[in-house]
């Protein structure tokens, strides 16, 4: 007989809640199918809500209401999870999209205290003052202004206490509830709720490692060092920890105070195209992105006439190989390829279930016939972006967490750029990097790399190749390898196997031949011919030459 898995004595408290606020919005059968409902009275369970008014919501602003009166965990997730466009459906994401951190500020909260404690300090050691009363307050963390000995002014980011514990609670509630509905609910399975817990978790871990977000903030300054249209904030590693920030103070006005800029006599359109330009500078140069930037995150500081990022704890990173396939994707959108970007999109994806390959080409070029109709000054990245994430939601395409939130972060930096100026369109921006694009992937120095990554591919293929022969053939002889026609065509396949081999080393010849000639151009070595080093063209020819003997004979022996 099994036993009942019953929940700790800590959660109990948050399981009566959460099956409480259910209830009150109409959601009682999903507690009714967790081990919870054994533990709640039955005389409980009669109880349904007793607001026509609620019930006659539609059902996903019911799931934002649950969120936010479940508090600073769930309203978190929510948050978090309203990018995943490739597991839930656009009107929900639209209903979380709606969800705001309303903390208020810890009351009786000893500043001082808490942070002599965490950091193994004394406060009068290191600073002159500490304000007792927040600049501002979230769910995870409260941010103090304080002076150090030295009198530089800095913000303090206090991590709540026992914030983790509330959270990792939650989460272990979260996910005893997505396991009963994936088993109970057909509905709630389509939104694959395990997995966007995992998700949360995996986010909000993040966020809680201020050491983290510590280690972003200088790898953000390293990129941009030397760039002066932006600042970012000195941290102070001593003073700061996994649960502490310490951090200069910025005094600065946001980008949304329009009013503040215009009084100042600030040119809020060259602070839209400075600000979105350094923003595409993160993606598409560093690939490292504030995947946060909304106005609140960003500001203008009139003095030094520079742009400062605050908030480090949510980045995005871009691996290199990614980031070359971002930049074809651009590519192929420009020049309506739609069956190359569904090539890439496949590459890219984590996951791709796509019920017809032929309707996702179409929808595609639906979508980009769109755009290209639409007058340049006209186009809205936001809307666009909004397209194509249905589009690839329709047709069962996953990509990657980070391409969802870099997607999201462009929809919100666009909206900051039409605050500053209505006439602001982002394609404007794009521009340069386009053709920054084209140059580097025709550049020499592009190619002489892709070169030498051959070569050393087939080096490496040509020094093993040999073995994993002598391997294949002792196997046959041994009849430990299985071939479906035995004995038979296999001086063909000795044949073909031959002539495959012959080819690769006439194209290893022919790759040692280009990396050379390039060398020797690269160099400038002489004799030259009118300034052409004469043996570096002779190389290229003779490359030329062979390559087109493999080609015609490939051609001659098509079908062998």
């Amino acid at each position: 007989m099994a036993t009942l898995k019953l929940p700790k004595k800590k959660d109990l408290k948050r399981y009566n809640t959460l099956f409480s606020v259910l209830t009150k919005y109409g959601f009682e059968d999903v507690m009714g199918s967790t081990t919870a409902k054994k533990l709640i009275p039955k005389n409980y369970l009669k109880k349904h809500p007793d607001t026509e008014k609620v019930l006659s919501l539609s059902t996903f602003e019911r799931i934002r209401m649950v969120l936010e009166e479940l508090g600073p965990s769930y309203v978190k997730m929510g948050q978090v999870i309203s990018n995943r466009e490739d597991m839930l459906p656009p009107d929900l994401i639209k209903e979380l999209e709606k969800l705001q951190d309303h903390v208020p500020s810890l009351k009786n909260f000893d500043v001082e205290n808490t942070i002599e404690t965490e950091l193994e300090i004394t406060c009068s050691d290191y600073f002159r003052s500490i304000e007792q009363e927040p600049l501002a307050a979230a769910s995870l963390a409260q941010v103090h202004k304080g002076q150090l000995l030295n009198g530089d002014i800095v913000a303090l980011k206090i991590q709540r206490p026992d914030v983790g514990e509330v959270i990792a609670s939650d989460i272990s509630i979260m996910k005893e509830v997505a396991k009963a509905l994936e088993k109970y609910s057909v509905q709630a399975k389509a939104f694959q709720p395990i997995q966007l817990v995992a998700s949360f978790e995996k986010s909000i871990n993040e966020e809680l490692s201020f050491l983290q977000e510590v280690d972003n903030m200088e790898h953000f300054a390293k990129n941009f060092e030397g760039n002066v249209a932006i600042y970012v904030p000195k941290v102070y590693r001593e003073l700061s920890n996994d649960h502490i920030i310490c951090m200069e103070f910025v005094d600065g006005i946001k980008v949304s105070e329009i009013e503040k800029l215009k009084a100042l006599n600030i040119d809020t359109k060259a602070v839209a195209q400075v600000g979105v330009d350094l923003y595409l500078e993160q993606i598409l140069e560093y690939g490292f992105f504030h995947a946060d930037p909304h106005p609140g995150n960003m500001f203008v500081l009139p003095e030094a006439e520079k742009i400062c990022f605050i908030d480090f704890g949510m980045m995005g990173s871009i691996m290199p190989n990614d980031k070359e396939a971002l930049e074809d994707l651009l590519q192929y959108f420009l020049r309506k390829d739609v069956h190359k970007i569904v090539q890439v999109l496949k590459k890219i994806a984590t996951k791709t279930e796509i019920p017809d390959e032929k309707k996702l080409e179409y929808d595609l070029y639906e979508l980009i016939e769109g755009v290209s109709n639409t007058s340049l000054q006209n186009i809205k990245l936001g809307t666009t972006l909004g397209q194509f994430k249905n589009v690839l939601y329709e047709n069962k395409v996953s990509i990657p967490h980070y391409l969802y939130m870099l997607i999201r972060a462009l929809v919100i930096i666009e909206g900051v750029g039409l605050k500053l100026d209505p006439e602001f369109n982002i394609t404007d921006n794009l521009k340069p990097y386009m053709s920054k694009i084209a140059r580097k992937r025709f550049s020499l120095k592009r190619l002489f790399k892709k070169n030498v990554h051959w070569f050393q591919d087939y080096n490496a293929l040509l020094e093993t190749l040999p073995d994993d022969i002598n391997d294949i053939l002792n196997k046959i002889k041994s009849g430990k390898l299985v071939i479906v026609h035995e004995h038979k065509g296999l001086n063909e396949f000795r044949n073909t196997l031959k002539t495959g081999i012959n080819r690769l080393v006439y194209a290893v010849i022919i790759a040692a031949l280009s990396v050379g000639s390039a060398l020797l151009v690269m160099a400038d070595m002489p004799p030259k011919i009118k300034g052409i080093p004469v043996l570096g063209a002779l190389g290229f020819l003779l490359s030329a030459v062979l390559g087109f003997i493999i080609v015609i004979s490939i051609f001659k022996n098509r079908n062998q």
